[in-house]
């Protein structure tokens, strides 16, 4: 999926909301520094239209400017440990109900709203509650019948803080199965995604076979298929199943599909914004296990 112009305003509720994480705004010097890093993240949004990439490799570049610019490499540091702490805590409440392919998978779909910064999509102050209310509702798009059956050898990409904690579920449930599952956590912080600092610290490591960043050290959302490792690549060649956690992956792999040979991709994610809703044709707030072969 390609950046437009309309998704501009949300992108930059996000740079500015991870500038105020950091600089203190009731100085008058800080709210002026926060303008000019919206500002020329603006400009840096309107050069890069017209560039043939994938949405998320242009907001990956935007994200690590305005990262440079407010010089803190990890603006979202503490939000990503309270979510992860929260999330852990409700697994413990509700993990033992989740039988199924499709219990977790639901699961780490509703996980999937632990989504901080957008213009479009608001985190609940009562996750659990929420958690509880989606999960009666189940998925607006079901496909997990036919994803399960190809999960036999999955590449999985994760998405943020928070979630991570039921994808882990989600990944046990498919290693229980006697399948492989190699899991792809961000190289570098960025936004609240998962890194392997994370992974690592919640048990990741010791539930699937293999956990690969997506990059080299580098910032960037989404999945960039041009900075992954040798390893990753020959892992995803093997692969019977690509598993798409979040928005931005899904954004970055529909624009791969139409030009290169992957797998099966199995979207997994709560549709928070209107763009994605539309491009793939359904409601925004949509519960979608999607499957394009």
């Amino acid at each position: 999926m390609r950046i437009r112009e309309v998704c501009f305003g949300c992108l930059l509720t996000r740079i500015e909301y991870e500038c105020r994480l950091v600089l203190d705004c009731s100085n008058p010097e800080n709210e002026k520094r926060v303008q000019n890093v919206v500002g020329i993240c603006r400009d840096e949004l309107k050069r890069g239209l017209s560039e043939n990439i994938p949405s998320p490799e242009l907001s990956s570049r935007v994200h690590r400017l305005a990262c440079r610019m407010i010089e803190h490499i990890d603006p979202y540091v503490e939000i990503k440990e309270r979510t992860n702490i929260e999330a852990e805590k409700l697994l413990a409440e509700v993990g033992g109900s989740l039988k199924t392919f499709r219990d977790c998978a639901l699961a780490a779909v509703i996980g999937n709203t632990l989504d901080f910064g957008s213009k479009e999509h608001v985190v609940t102050d009562d996750f659990t509650g929420f958690f509880k209310d989606e999960f009666r509702k189940g998925f607006s798009v079901d496909d997990c019948d036919r994803i399960e059956r190809l999960a036999a050898r999955t590449v999985f990409l994760c998405d943020n803080c928070g979630e991570i904690v039921f994808d882990r579920k989600l990944v046990e449930y498919l290693k229980n199965k006697g399948c492989r599952v190699t899991v792809v956590v961000k190289g570098a912080p960025i936004i609240n995604d998962a890194t392997m600092s994370d992974a690592v610290k919640l048990g990741m490591d010791k539930v699937a076979d293999a956990v690969y960043t997506s990059t080299d050290g580098i910032p960037e959302v989404g999945f960039n298929i041009h900075m992954i490792s040798d390893e990753l690549k020959d892992e995803i060649s093997k692969a019977t199943l690509i598993v798409s956690k979040g928005m931005a992956n899904y954004e970055s792999l529909s624009e791969y599909k139409k030009v290169m040979k992957l797998p099966p991709v199995a979207y997994l994610m709560m549709v928070k914004c209107a763009p994605i809703a539309e491009d793939i044709g359904i409601e925004k707030g949509s519960r979608i296990a999607y499957l394009t072969e």
